[in-house]
């Protein structure tokens, strides 16, 4: 290892520097075995005493660095090594890692003792104490629950002197106390200690620093409903209700139920039916409904009984009937939806529901039962399971055959098949001539016919029959609007609405027929109870802007058609009203955007094109204008008009393709006039020998001609609204659902179609197919 090194020559014996290439042979690992010194320290504690400073110095070979050697101090080193310091080189021993010091002295050790870890041990075993209690309580063990109820009571007390001696009062945990106040209260009241209880929950009421804990008086006033003390347990359900704010809409209607029950258990039937009907106002549930039926019966008023079982029987049952229907488009949860579906449980579960109802006394309910096996069909829109078990009931007695045939001939009316949709409605009429459902459903036949006069003679007996069946109502107006009897229907349809408050169907009716009586400004008035219904649909905001534009305000217009085009942004009609409201006002630049997108739904119309270029050209970007032409040439090359632009306009600009396109544009034109001129030869050879016959003709029919392109014109402007010629579909004879809202507008002229499934009309528990069972 030491061969490389190359020792500098000693040329002087006084150099300071000298020394620093000495090997010093204590360093040698290899000779520590024959080094006698060393294992004589190994042996012995001789290597523990400090070495003497001439050991030291005899045993380095060159000084140390700072050292004084024959009068003389060594200079010091430009970078001092780790451990080696000043305070070394004077006696002590080289220690860089401070071992000499000894272990570090341990850690302080907590004061148990200390005030804060008595309050926080003590704090820990009421909290523990009020988990068991609770524990015990919910297993059954009410005295032991009671037990450690009290014992967390008085630790907590405790507690709270402690921390008041501790630190200041603002520091105590209120919400330990008022636990340990609420948990003994509860006890109290489930192990009959209503004084106690009542007292406890009075200490927790009267505390101002509890929040929110006046709700509490519905507890003591359903300790005073146990005592039968209904007068302070009203009092107190009052004063609780008052303390509920307005947003916590259940917890309300939940006291208001309490204060119902304690009027009938107090005698006060009157009172009991002023809550209850509030609450089948607000948010009707079946305890609601049925405690009010029960109360009418009690102060014998049948004909609110029988509004108020009415009520009760369309609260939803909040059963889950459409478990086997996915709720999202997640791929994962159809999957499972898809095969759970039709399991072996699903299927025993289908058929032992239906056979165990057969077996019984209650072999009536089986039908029943069947048709609502239909519906579940219909909203999973199996629609072939429906059809086969519908048509198995429609071989059955009569009241079963009018249910299913109705509902057969809704779903055929769906499908378009209106022959079919007539045959099952002439059954369902046939085998129930009072069956309000199956004489709209005949009526919609006929009226998908053309035979207006006759679909409105079912409609009318269908009303004679129920006054209530709003499809009958709603269609009826739709087929004295198509019989030009406008007054008639306007009558029928502020009828309707008189009903449907709300109906959006409705509105757009009664809007239409203003429009067609030519009253624009009631039209109008109507369609903005349409918007504050639907604010988002796009048909009824461009059918406003449409309005308001021939009235001549344009601003309106062009805000609800620029409303319309942001919820649907593919009516051409609205765009090209908006670009070119844009090109009145000169903002060119901003009509370009539109025609672009327009010319994007219609790329086969080269009029957008044209549109782009000349806003191009209107802006003063001829650049841009030459190269939409350019492209519009290349996609349309016998377009004359395209021509025509761009000789002008490379014309303009000094370019040489002014030439080109110029032949361009004179053949085309050449061409278009030899086809005028073959296609009017061929007229006068054909009508040459019959001029003189029908010359006069002629000229009628030319005049013919023009009106029936304006009534074209109008036709399509009517179908371009929603729905304009089919009839409306509905299921139900009870309400019209107006929750579905097409994106083009809402269905407006379509019979409804009625398909029931009642099997007895004095049979309260009947049931109808909804409107959300069809689909659009």
């Amino acid at each position: 290892m030491m061969q490389n090194v190359h020792l500098a020559p000693e040329t002087d014996e006084d150099d300071l520097y000298s020394g620093y290439n000495d090997y010093n042979p204590i360093y040698d690992i290899e000779e520590l075995e024959n080094d006698a010194a060393f294992q004589q320290a190994v042996r012995t504690s001789h290597g523990r005493r400090p070495p003497s400073k001439t050991s030291l110095a005899s045993s380095i070979g060159r000084p140390m660095t700072g050292a004084i050697q024959d009068g003389v101090t060594r200079p010091m080193t430009a970078v001092r090594a780790a451990g080696f310091t000043k305070a070394a080189l004077r006696g002590s021993a080289f220690d860089p890692l401070s071992q000499s010091r000894g272990p570090a002295p341990p850690l302080e050790a907590k004061k148990k003792d200390s005030p804060e870890e008595k309050i926080k041990q003590l704090e820990k075993e009421v909290n523990e104490l009020v988990e068991e209690s609770c524990i015990a309580s919910s297993c059954g063990d009410l005295k032991l629950a009671l037990e450690k109820a009290k014992d967390a009571g008085r630790k907590e007390r405790v507690l709270v002197r402690q921390r008041e001696q501790v630190t200041t009062p603002e520091n105590i945990n209120l919400d330990l106390t008022y636990s340990v106040l609420f948990n003994l209260a509860s006890q109290y009241s489930v192990n009959e200690m209503y004084a106690e209880a009542l007292n406890t929950y009075q200490v927790i009421v009267k505390n101002k620093m509890f929040s929110n804990a006046g709700i509490l008086k519905m507890n003591m006033g359903n300790i005073y409903l146990k005592q039968r003390n209904y007068s302070k347990a009203i009092k107190f359900y009052r004063m609780a209700l008052d303390q509920v704010p307005s947003v916590n809409k259940q917890m309300r209607i939940k006291i208001m139920q309490n204060i119902g029950v304690t009027f009938i258990q107090a005698g006060q039937y009157s009172d009991a039916i002023n809550s209850y009907e509030h609450i089948m106002s607000m948010a009707p549930n079946l305890k609601a409904g049925y405690n009010l039926t029960i109360c009418y019966f009690a102060v014998g008023d049948r004909e609110k009984m029988k509004k108020a079982f009415q009520k009760l029987i369309t609260v939803p049952l909040e059963i889950d009937e459409d478990k086997y229907i996915s709720p999202s488009d997640d791929p994962h949860t159809n999957l499972v939806t898809e095969a759970i579906k039709n399991d072996h449980l699903r299927q025993m579960e289908r058929e032992r529901c239906v056979e165990v109802v057969k077996a019984s006394q209650y072999v009536e309910l089986a039908n029943d039962l069947e048709i609502n096996k239909a519906v579940t069909y219909l909203r999973q829109k199996d629609y072939n399971q429906a059809v086969e078990i519908l048509k198995v009931l429609e071989k059955k007695d009569s009241r079963v055959k009018s249910a299913a045939a109705t509902n057969l001939s809704a779903l055929y009316y769906m499908g378009k098949d209106f022959a079919q949709a007539s045959s099952y409605a002439d059954i369902a009429v046939n085998s129930d001539r009072y069956n309000p459902a199956a004489l709209t459903n005949k009526g919609n036949t006929v009226f998908a016919n053309g035979d207006y006069e006759k679909a409105a003679e079912f409609y009318k007996e269908a009303l004679r029959n129920d006054s209530s069946c709003t499809e009958a109502l709603y269609n009826i107006g739709l087929t004295y609007e198509k019989l030009n009897r406008l007054d008639e229907a306007l009558d029928c349809f502020l009828k309707l609405h008189s009903i449907l408050r709300n109906s959006a169907e409705v509105l757009y009716q009664i809007a239409n027929i203003y429009e067609l009586m030519e009253n624009p400004s009631q039209a109008i008035e109507w369609l903005m109870q349409v918007v504050s219904v639907i604010p988002t649909d796009p048909q009824v905001l461009s059918k406003l802007g449409e309005l308001y534009d021939r009235e001549g305000d344009k601003s309106q217009a062009f805000q609800y058609y620029y409303e319309s085009y942001r919820y649907f942004p593919c009516n051409i009609e609205v765009i090209e009203w908006l670009g070119a409201y844009y090109i009145d006002t000169q903002f060119w630049e901003k009509a370009i955007q539109y025609f672009e997108r327009a010319s994007l739904i219609q790329p086969t119309q080269v009029k957008w094109q044209l549109m782009v270029a000349s806003c191009f050209r209107r802006s003063g970007n001829y650049q841009k204008a030459l190269d939409t032409y350019k492209d519009t040439h290349r996609k349309f090359p016998e377009n004359v008009e395209c021509l025509r632009f761009l000789v002008r306009l490379c014309t303009d600009l000094g370019l040489k393709d002014a030439q080109e396109y110029a032949r361009k544009l004179k053949r085309l034109e050449k061409m278009k006039e030899i086809r005028e001129q073959r296609i009017k030869s061929g007229r006068d050879g054909s009508g040459g020998s019959r001029g003189k016959r029908e010359g006069s003709a002629s000229g009628d029919s030319g005049q013919n001609y023009s009106a029936s392109s304006k009534g074209e014109r109008l036709s399509a402007r009517l179908r371009a609204l929603p729905g304009t010629n089919e009839p409306y579909e509905s299921s139900s004879n009870k309400e019209i659902d107006a929750s579905y809202v097409d994106p083009l507008g809402p269905q407006i002229e379509r019979p409804k179609t009625a398909a029931k499934k009642r099997i007895d009309e004095d049979d309260f528990a009947d049931e109808e197919l909804g409107d959300d069972l069809l689909p659009e």
